[in-house]
């Protein structure tokens, strides 16, 4: 297939990649006008020519180098629905729009954690957060050329994730951190809690101590990775400290039958040497080089974080989703590489979307146990149509039924068996 554009720019190779590429669809993209006039097979016309072949008009979108604030209205696509960029209907450059999170570089709303929040994005504007709406636009584009789709075969790769930023609630807690907390536990009667600690500290088994299930799962589904918080303790990292022998014991154990990643702290999203340090201090600890890496709180900026990612030496992220509601904030459930609009290049740093975590479910969303189940089976039918992998989060104090979590392992083993449905 030919492709003719006015020119030949990053932004669109990218695009026309997701599109036709990644669904194994080749195509030669080209600006000289005779020779595509001239090529006999099929043909598209991204460009300001008037052929009489299928044809997209082009926004300018995909040809600028800098970031700009274009008009964005929903517009409708053949069969999809999609953008207009400063009123010119383009699926080729909404694609691009929410595939690279174009919206949060220019804007200033950011939530208390100095995320960009669900409510300022377009996916929730235009009702598509749990649409994967670049694979719906990129569908529409190869049937308006004349080829078939391929549609998605099999049942996506499940690929079950577990947050570690509280290894154990009671054991191997510092004494200071202990005494504080016992007090704060009497000052506020919660007798549960002081029976709790008295259990434990006895040899009873502590309620995040859930790594026996996990490794179960990770023994009947080879996908799945742990993401450790390693992080030197602060108000928003409070995990056992890794320095404790018991700590790296739990570490080493588990990274020798489960893949393990770091869970960069809250407070390395603004510090690169902490992100460094604890990189290597988990590598330290498992005897591995650590690539993948999913940020604490969910908590990144474009392009500041990604690039931080990547001078540190990791390939895969698993970040991209929003906590406050399930679905696709990049438009897609494919792994993607990151590209960086400020440079308007390509990276080698993977994008792993994520389609729900545990507490969007129960915490953000207030779904009950079977609303979550159906919500869940939801999402995975629209990946299993549109392609990539069913990425889902959980923590190891959320899987043991620990308080509000009660009956929740209902939602996480109906997940693990999407696929045998």
């Amino acid at each position: 297939m030919y492709i003719l554009a006015d020119k030949i720019t990053n932004r669109l190779v990218y695009t026309l990649d997701f599109v036709f590429k990644s669904r194994q669809i080749d195509y030669t993209l080209i600006a000289d006008v005779d020779k595509f006039q001239n090529f006999e097979g099929i043909k598209l016309n991204y460009s300001s020519h008037r052929i009489d072949v299928p044809t997209i008009v082009p926004s300018t979108l995909l040809f600028e180098e800098g970031i700009s604030t274009p008009e964005i209205k929903k517009s409708n696509f053949e069969n999809a629905e999609c953008l207009s960029v400063d009123g010119i209907t383009d699926p080729c450059a909404s694609i691009f729009y929410v595939l690279t999170r174009y919206e949060e570089y220019i804007t200033s709303d950011k939530d208390e954690h100095g995320r960009f929040p669900y409510s300022a994005s377009i996916l929730k504007k235009f009702g598509w957060i749990e649409q994967c709406i670049c694979d719906r636009i990129a569908h529409e584009i190869i049937q308006f050329t004349g080829l078939e789709v391929n549609a998605s075969t099999g049942k996506p790769t499940l690929v079950p994730t577990f947050d570690i930023d509280n290894t154990y609630a009671y054991k191997f807690k510092d004494a200071r951190r202990k005494f504080f907390s016992r007090c704060k536990d009497a000052i506020k009667l919660d007798f549960m809690r002081l029976r709790e600690r008295k259990a434990v500290a006895r040899g009873e088994k502590d309620p995040y101590d859930t790594f026996d299930r996990i490794l179960e799962i990770g023994k009947q589904y080879k996908n799945t990775k742990l993401f450790w918080l390693v992080g030197d303790s602060a108000k928003r990292d409070r995990n056992i400290s890794a320095e404790h022998p018991d700590h790296q014991k739990i570490i080493r154990e588990m990274s020798q039958k489960v893949e393990v990643n770091l869970h960069p702290s809250y407070a390395s999203n603004s510090d690169k040497q902490a992100l460094r340090k604890e990189k290597v201090r988990l590598e330290n600890l498992t005897g591995a080089t650590i690539q993948c890496s999913r940020q604490h709180f969910l908590r990144f900026e474009l392009p500041k974080t990604y690039r931080a990612l990547i001078a540190c030496g990791f390939t895969h992220e698993y970040s991209m989703g929003f906590a406050e509601h399930v679905g696709f904030r990049a438009g897609t459930a494919r792994a993607h590489e990151w590209y960086d609009l400020l440079t308007n290049v390509v990276t080698n740093l993977t994008v792993h979307p994520f389609a729900y975590m545990d507490g969007t479910l129960n915490e953000y969303m207030k779904l009950s146990i079977e609303e979550s189940q159906k919500k869940v089976e939801q999402l995975y039918h629209e990946v299993a149509t549109y392609g990539g992998y069913f990425v889902f989060i959980w923590h190891n104090e959320t899987i043991g039924g620990y308080k509000h979590w009660k009956g929740w392992d209902a939602v996480l083993v109906s997940t693990l068996n999407l696929n045998n449905e």
